[in-house]
């Protein structure tokens, strides 16, 4: 049977890598968050040039839709 530090180290250790994952899925987030505030960003740019008679070339989405 188990001791009950050797428990507690278990429920430690769990824990340590629940926090690692859940910092690399934060990390991964906040990667795409800010590539949707630069997306928007430059969306809002292009809308409010003048566009002077020109055609305008699309803009690739760079935002991932989060679920």
């Amino acid at each position: 049977m188990p001791s009950v530090m050797e428990l507690l180290e278990e429920r430690e250790r769990s824990a340590r890598q629940r926090v690692e994952v859940l910092q690399a899925e934060l990390r991964e987030a906040e990667a795409v968050w800010e590539r949707c505030v630069i997306f928007r960003e430059t969306v809002g740019e292009v809308l409010t040039e003048p566009r002077g008679g020109e055609d305008v070339a699309p803009v690739a989405v760079a935002c991932e839709p989060l679920v």
